[in-house]
């Protein structure tokens, strides 16, 4: 999808937790930036990778995006690039922001954070506070130097009359307890969880042992398992603007057919999981293998991204 791109300065760069950075970024002229909803993420174009970071910035203030980023050992470039090479100063092309975690109308919420998962919960936070929800958050990490935002969440935590955060490093504590999270679950609560995949798998299980399964949001950071292995049958894709039709063989990806054909697509993750390559359907019926969109949305067919999902039918008519 086609999103506004802005050339953004950055402002600010803190410490946050180890191996946590939070970078602040601000328009060069001093111009207010595109609004958002807490679950938004950005688009950031990093030394030649393109990467997505949640805004855990306050949404309701238009002089700043604040993104988290952890120094990732297995980095392919982004997180590298923005603790070793980024400094304030530095200009920084974005795209955004994007929502596909977005907070929901609740009575209650139930925010559970892996690592660096808490990024988007933390504006999530703040708009419970905003108005008046009740919530709680549970943040997991290896040791509490490794926990980012703990003192902002404390704070926002005394702000709210209906507020608390647990915070659970593992080498004191051991794993998040899911059951006390969950424990007496009303029937207006949602439950928002972001972190690692064994987290996800967790609660998804402990949810649907309970029967509140519809209640779970999740966001994930990565696949979780690796694409099957079947390739799929050949098809065609037309790209409805370009006027090219390209061929889809088995074991390609239509967005690496269209690439090869001349065709710029933004990408990032290419696992079917940012959506930084989703695409508007005009025809034809897609394969869907990503984890991201809703069954509701899949069942709709309107988008799909283009990395990982196929087709069904011999022939895609897609906006590009």
């Amino acid at each position: 999808m086609n999103d506004p791109e802005l050339e953004l300065l950055v402002h600010r760069l803190t410490w946050e937790a180890e191996g946590v950075l939070s970078v602040e970024l601000v328009h060069p002229e001093g111009k207010p930036l595109p609004a958002w909803q807490p679950g938004a993420h950005l688009d950031l174009h990093l030394g030649g990778h393109l990467r997505q970071y949640s805004l855990c910035s306050d949404a309701q203030d238009a002089s700043h995006y604040r993104v988290g980023v952890l120094n990732e050992a297995s980095s392919r470039g982004g997180s590298r690039y923005v603790h070793t090479r980024l400094r304030p100063g530095d200009t920084v092309r974005t795209a955004g922001p994007r929502n596909n975690f977005a907070l929901e109308e609740a009575g209650e919420y139930r925010f559970v954070a892996g690592g660096i998962g808490v990024t988007p919960l933390v504006a999530m936070v703040r708009e419970a506070v905003r108005t008046g929800r009740r919530w709680s958050l549970v943040h997991g990490g290896r040791t509490r130097t490794s926990m980012a935002f703990g003192a902002e969440l404390q704070a926002l935590a005394g702000q709210s009359g209906s507020g608390r955060v647990t915070f659970t490093p593992q080498d004191e504590l051991g794993h998040i307890d899911l059951d006390a999270a969950l424990a007496d679950l009303p029937a207006d609560a949602l439950v928002y969880c972001c972190g690692p995949e064994p987290l996800l798998s967790a609660i998804r299980e402990k949810c649907a042992a309970r029967g509140c399964e519809d209640k779970l949001r999740i966001e994930r950071f990565a696949a979780p398992e690796p694409q099957p292995a079947e390739a799929g049958s050949a098809f065609e894709v037309e790209c409805g603007r370009s006027g090219l039709t390209v061929a889809v063989d088995e074991g390609t990806s239509i967005l690496q057919a269209v690439e090869q054909a001349g065709v710029d697509v933004p990408s990032s993750c290419r696992d079917g999981i940012c959506g930084t390559c989703e695409t508007r359907v005009l025809e034809g019926a897609p394969e869907h293998r990503d984890w991201l969109l809703s069954d509701a949305e899949h069942a709709e067919s309107r988008t799909m991204m283009i990395c990982v999902s196929r087709c069904v039918s011999q022939r895609l008519v897609l906006d590009l």
